[in-house]
């Protein structure tokens, strides 16, 4: 692999942009690539005076070989707007996650109708410090990982999603060791002649609040944290040296708003990655097939492309909220950005080709399951029953160290193919646990570890160990 190498620049300009030294790979490029144009425009329109900002870029840039998505980082000095109480800080944009040539060496071309790469940018907001004349450069970095993120999984970002980093965003001793992401408060989306770009904007937060966004939703927590003026304030400005979480500042804000929010209107998180594993105890493991060998074997047996797609589409919902639940069809078809329809809708619209039979037989119904969860995915299962199953929704979780996915599903989600008569399910390495109102109330509160024999369920809460060495 090619070391990481960055370079600290100051920008040039649009107009005097040069086609770099690989260009000639692609034929011949437009002087300015109208991509790259459209969202420096954009800039521009913010800031007049700042024509040349400083640039941190990859001097390998990523359709040449190198390890960075983003071709370029530009940091803009922002005065703030005292009206609104908004402070002095650094604005970083990204240039990288859209389509910036639209001659396929990143992105597919798809036409200028739908969104242009992955459909939108990173933007950050960092609180400018007391004599400080240079935007700090490890905030490029922090884009660039999140960059690699998104091209490495195709899973895209949407405002309100959250980002578990568990660690200082700027490898200090700081207490901002997360993300939430919303939209920037002041770029506007912009068309290009290969789609359309919007601007999510990083914003660092405690682990408290983490947690409560996904508890309760990343739109609430994002809310609350601009009524805060030292959490970010109006546009949401991450300040590295916070010392005290928005629930310090404001202890009623924990139960007046986010347990009560998630009391009356469910939580938004329809699912995470996590360490969990499912085994079945109705019979003893015969074949490749059971579930023992796909969940905790050395070699488990790798998803289908419909199961991961539709899997990854219910992670990808991230914090959407549905008012009518339901989990998205298995299809052959790459799924859209659009929300897509449930899986019993597209049975009545589609023709049956959409679901290969044989995909139908591999599901099967179980008796008896045990579920393992490590201690972090542990926490989030009093929110999986009270914040989801009872308000009618779903929650899935998907291994991080291999194939394996856990869903939970309540009466009222449509496309599950696990039924009351049937409520364990398993489609592949991909379980579906059906749960009626009465019996998540009977589990409520939950505890560690925890058997209904006469429901055939037990779920266990263990050491990460037991994840990272399964076979021990």
């Amino acid at each position: 692999m090619k070391p990481r190498v960055t370079r600290f620049i100051r920008g040039r300009g649009m107009d005097e942009v040069r086609p770099t030294s690989g260009a000639q790979a692609h034929g011949l490029v437009p002087l300015f690539p109208p991509g790259l144009q459209a969202i420096y425009g954009e800039c521009r329109r913010l800031y007049p005076e700042q024509a040349n900002p400083l640039q941190v870029t990859a001097i390998v840039k990523y359709w040449l070989g190198g390890p960075d998505p983003l071709d370029y980082i530009s940091m803009y000095r922002n005065v703030g707007c005292p009206a609104q109480d908004v402070q002095e800080h650094w604005h970083y944009v990204s240039f990288g996650l859209s389509d910036l040539y639209g001659d396929n060496r990143v992105h597919e071309f798809t036409g200028p109708d739908g969104p242009s790469g992955f459909g939108f940018e990173l933007t950050f907001r960092l609180k400018r410090e007391v004599g400080e004349t240079a935007p700090p450069t490890w905030p490029a970095e922090l884009m660039q990982g999140l960059a690699r993120y998104v091209f490495q999984s195709e899973n895209t970002f949407c405002s309100g999603d959250h980002v578990s980093w568990h660690s200082p965003l700027d490898n200090s001793e700081s207490r901002i060791q997360h993300m939430l992401l919303t939209e920037d408060p002041q770029m506007q989306p912009v068309q290009t002649p290969f789609g359309t770009v919007s601007f999510l904007q990083i914003v660092g937060v405690c682990t408290e609040e983490l947690q409560a966004a996904q508890q309760w939703n990343g739109q609430g927590i994002l809310e609350l944290m601009r009524g805060v003026r030292v959490a970010g304030g109006p546009w949401l400005i991450t300040d590295m040296r916070r010392g005290e979480t928005i629930f310090e500042i404001d202890p009623q804000l924990q139960q007046e708003r986010v347990d009560q929010g998630i009391e009356t209107e469910g939580s938004n998180l329809s699912g995470v990655s996590a360490k969990c594993v499912w085994d079945d105890l109705s019979r003893p493991p015969e074949d490749e097939e059971d579930s023992r060998s796909i969940c905790i074997g050395s070699q488990p047996r790798r998803l289908s492309d419909k199961d991961t797609e539709q899997i990854r589409e219910t992670l990808r919902k991230g914090l959407e909220f549905n008012s009518k639940a339901a989990l998205p069809p298995i299809n052959s078809q790459k799924q859209s950005h659009e929300r897509p329809q449930s899986r019993k809708d597209s049975l009545e619209s589609e023709s049956s080709a959409a679901i290969v039979p044989h995909e139908l037989v591999r599901t099967r119904q179980l008796e008896s399951v045990h579920l393992k969860f490590n201690q972090e995915s542990g926490t989030l299962l009093p929110l999986c029953l009270r914040g989801r199953l009872l308000h009618g929704r779903h929650f899935t979780y998907k291994s991080i160290n291999g194939d394996t996915a856990i869903t939970f599903v309540s009466t009222g989600v449509e496309g599950a193919f696990a039924t009351e008569e049937h409520p364990y399910a398993a489609h592949g390495p991909w379980l579906q646990i059906l749960l009626t109102e009465e019996f998540v109330e009977q589990m409520l509160p939950f505890t560690f570890s925890f058997s209904w024999p006469e429901k055939k369920l037990k779920i266990s809460v263990l050491p990460d160990s037991v994840f990272d060495n399964p076979l021990q």
